[in-house]
């Protein structure tokens, strides 16, 4: 007995049913990643607005040290939390892969960004430098819209593809505040909606189901 011959084109369309399917069925891992940098960098921007909005009494140099040391221990923490979940998890879904890469690479442009805008700053001056940091914001929610469109189409996510739109509705909402120091109430007010809360209910649908 000679096993039955499939055509190319029908194991391919059977392998991307396959694909749809197991994505569809393994929930989105990393919502403590998600979490953190929705805590983190909200909290930074929250603080930023109270200083310059002067509700706390403290000098807006503090600014300057703030957010890279934010950065600094959000990167430790996925570094740190990447290895121990990497040890620890079992079998990943290519869904689960795809985004994790998606979203690696959304950190790593907005990182790029940072760098970016602060040596178009430093070459052009000051008032460059203000327009840049008036931008960051939306083109950040454009970054996280990316995010959340590709994971949405992996495991065919309603919940995913709307936070997808929230991100990008965000965008031009946050442009129209550049100048005003509310602009960062909004701005942490977005990442503890579209980043924190998302990554706390990722989180908990991974654990209600057994996987971590």
């Amino acid at each position: 007995m000679t096993e039955p011959h499939i055509p190319a084109e029908a194991a391919d369309i059977a392998w991307m049913r396959n694909l749809a399917a197991e994505g569809a069925a393994e929930p989105l891992r990393g919502g403590a990643t998600l979490l953190a940098a929705g805590l983190l960098f909200g909290g930074a921007s929250l603080y930023q607005w109270a200083v310059l909005s002067q509700v706390l009494p403290i000098a807006p140099s503090s600014l300057a040290i703030v957010w890279p040391v934010i950065t600094v221990a959000f990167v430790a923490f996925a570094t740190i939390h990447g290895i121990r979940t990497g040890r620890s998890a079992g079998v990943r879904t290519a869904a689960n892969r795809a985004s994790a890469t998606v979203w690696s690479a959304v950190g790593l442009g907005i990182f790029t960004l940072f760098v970016s805008m602060g040596l178009m700053g430093w070459r052009m001056g000051a008032e460059v430098s203000a327009v840049a940091l008036g931008l960051i914001p939306s083109v950040i929610m454009v970054f996280y819209g990316l995010g959340w469109a590709v994971s949405g189409a992996m495991f065919r996510s309603i919940f995913l593809w709307r936070l997808s739109v929230a991100s990008f509705v965000a965008a031009p909402v946050l442009a129209a505040f550049t100048g005003s120091t509310w602009q960062y109430l909004v701005y942490a007010l977005c990442l503890f909606a579209l980043m924190a809360l998302p990554g706390w209910l990722l989180m908990q649908k991974v654990r209600a189901e057994g996987q971590g």
